[in-house]
C-alpha cells in the first residue's frame, strides 16, 4: 500500500482555501489547512508534507517570510500563489524557497498539473540513504560529489542544503556534462517532461530556472566570471563548467 501524500495549504481566503483543499484531496492528498503564515509554518514542522500552496498576501506574515522559515525544516514542493502580477513579487517568492507559482485567479486543472508533475520527481527519505548508497554511484565533479540516489549534494565534506529544484537542476546538468541546456530543456525537465518534447515553455518559466540557477550558484559559492560548476552560456542556458586539473 503505497504512503499517503501530505498537503498543505496556507491561505487565508476561505473561498481559495477550500478550492486548494479540494484539488488537492482530489489528488490524493491528506489535506491539511492553515490560515496565517505562523499557524502554516507550524504544521509544515509537525506535518512534514510532500506540497505546500502558500498564498503571497497573508495577514501576519508575508508569504516570502513564511517560505524562508519553512525551508529551515522541510524540502516540501512549494507553489506560491498570488493575485501580484509583478515579475518581482514572482522572482522574490522563488528565492525565499518556492518551486513554482500560480497567479490568481488560477485554473484548478493547471494547479493539479503542477502538483502532479513535481510529485513525480523524486523525493530523498532518510530510509532509503543506506540503500542506495551501495547500488547508486556518486558522480562527482571538481569536488562536489552527488548522489541521485540519496538526493544528496556534498561539498568539502559538508551537504548543501539544496531545495528540491535546485537539486534537480545541478543533476540535469551533471548528467549531460558540457552539452548545453537551454533554459526551456531546463524548466521541461521540472515538469518531468523529456526535454526534446517541444511542450510550450513561457517567459517566465524560463526566467524562474534563471532564479533557481541563481540561487544554485550563491548555495556552491560559484562565480559567474569564473564558473567552478555552473557555466552560464548567454542567450541559451547552462551547462557544467570544465573540469580542473585538480578533480
Amino acid at each position: 500500500m503505497s504512503e499517503v501524500r501530505v498537503g498543505l495549504v496556507i491561505e487565508d481566503d476561505q473561498d481559495i482555501r477550500e478550492l486548494v483543499r479540494v484539488v488537492l484531496s482530489q489528488a490524493g492528498f491528506d489535506v491539511h489547512t492553515a490560515s496565517t503564515g505562523s499557524a502554516g509554518v507550524t504544521s509544515a514542522r509537525e506535518l512534514n508534507p510532500d506540497v505546500i500552496t502558500l498564498d503571497l498576501g497573508l495577514p501576519d506574515i508575508d508569504g516570502f517570510e513564511v517560505a524562508r522559515q519553512i525551508r529551515k525544516s522541510s524540502d516540501a514542493y512549494i507553489i506560491m500563489l498570488t493575485a501580484r502580477a509583478e515579475e518581482l513579487d514572482t522572482l522574490m517568492g522563488l528565492e525565499a524557497g518556492g518551486d513554482d507559482y500560480l497567479t490568481k485567479p488560477f485554473r484548478p486543472r493547471e494547479l493539479r498539473a503542477r502538483v502532479e508533475a513535481m510529485m513525480r520527481r523524486p523525493r530523498a527519505s532518510s530510509d532509503s540513504k543506506n540503500v542506495v548508497e551501495e547500488v547508486d554511484p556518486e558522480m562527482s565533479h571538481n569536488g562536489l560529489a552527488v548522489s541521485a540516489g540519496s538526493r544528496t549534494a556534498v561539498l568539502n565534506g559538508a551537504e548543501l542544503k539544496l531545495t528540491r529544484t535546485e537539486f534537480d537542476l545541478l543533476l540535469a546538468l551533471l548528467e549531460t556534462g558540457r552539452i548545453v541546456r537551454t533554459k526551456a530543456d531546463l524548466a521541461r525537465r521540472l515538469r518531468n517532461e523529456p526535454y526534446d518534447v517541444g511542450s510550450y515553455v513561457s517567459d517566465a518559466d524560463e526566467r524562474a530556472v534563471e532564479v533557481h540557477m541563481g540561487n544554485l550558484r550563491k548555495k556552491l559559492g560559484d562565480s559567474i566570471q569564473a564558473p567552478r560548476w555552473l557555466e552560464t552560456v548567454r542567450g541559451v542556458g547552462y551547462r557544467l563548467a570544465p573540469a580542473s586539473s585538480n578533480n
